[in-house]
């Protein structure tokens, strides 16, 4: 059954997903990924509030958990820090992707310069085996760490992320580099790890886009689609709608510049 209601069918929904979940033995004690509301509620707008297909989601997730690469995602999150490990300057270097503080929602800033990419400088850095586990242990930190950081700070529930990817720079012989990689990390995000991203921004659109979305736009769920806005050169004025001028970096139009670190994409993300 698929349902689009208010808040407090909503919540009766969650109750009901939980209730389903604990009933059919597929919660367990000490699960890193606990049925709390916040949770419960990602898997349920993934499946447009469809209990049982949010259910099928939730088995093939846990599983996935379980047995990702072998060894499941909290023993790769327990060795890779995707904020702290030998190879983070040269990797940022190549594939530049990190947090950088709030907008004005509480919601955490994630910025990703696809003009920065370069495969092969890239894997000369880090193995691809893993550069994957970077991805994986990135993704996993933010409903772990990342968004109930950000709850914490502002004390409300923080729903997700507010994602900028930036094309400035980025060609087509780019894209056919990291095609791979980038369906694999969005498969994985939507089936794994749904509904972390409140807001998606693409600026910086180049004019061979057109060519580079008909990739795109296959391997991604409608959810994510409706989130998508996609902007020219002109962005500046649409993120100081929804970022203060003194958190975005300067490069993106901002007043930020995180002297004291080295520069924005340095900055640590609050984990605490």
């Amino acid at each position: 059954m698929t349902v689009s209601q208010g808040p407090e069918s909503q919540e009766a929904l969650v109750a009901q997903f939980r209730e389903r979940l604990v009933r059919d033995g597929l919660t367990h004690e000490g699960d890193t990924m606990a049925p709390d509301d916040f949770t419960l509620m990602r898997f349920l707008r993934a499946r447009s509030f469809d209990t049982e297909a949010a259910t099928t989601m939730w088995i093939k997730c846990q599983a996935w958990r379980k047995s990702v690469d072998g060894v499941g995602i909290d023993e790769i999150y327990k060795q890779m820090d995707p904020y702290d490990f030998p190879e983070r300057r040269e990797v940022f270097e190549y594939w530049p992707m990190w947090f950088h503080k709030t907008d004005k929602a509480g919601r955490p800033v994630n910025i990703q310069h696809y003009g920065g990419v370069n495969m092969s400088e890239l894997y000369k850095q880090i193995t691809p085996e893993r550069f994957w586990h970077y991805m994986l242990a990135t993704a996993e930190s933010i409903p772990r760490d990342i968004l109930p950081a950000a709850s914490r700070k502002v004390g409300r529930q923080v729903d997700g992320t507010f994602l900028i990817v930036d094309l400035k720079g980025f060609s087509l012989s780019q894209f056919w580099q990291m095609k791979d990689i980038a369906r694999d990390a969005f498969q994985m995000s939507q089936d794994n790890f749904p509904e972390v991203s409140s807001k998606f921004y693409i600026i910086n659109a180049p004019s061979s886009f057109t060519i580079i979305w008909s990739f795109v736009k296959r391997w991604l769920s409608k959810n994510t689609v409706d989130k998508m806005d996609i902007l020219g050169s002109e962005y500046h004025p649409v993120l100081l709608e929804h970022i203060d001028a003194e958190s975005l970096p300067a490069s993106l139009g901002g007043k930020c510049e995180c002297k004291d670190v080295g520069g924005c994409k340095w900055i640590q993300i609050d984990r605490e």
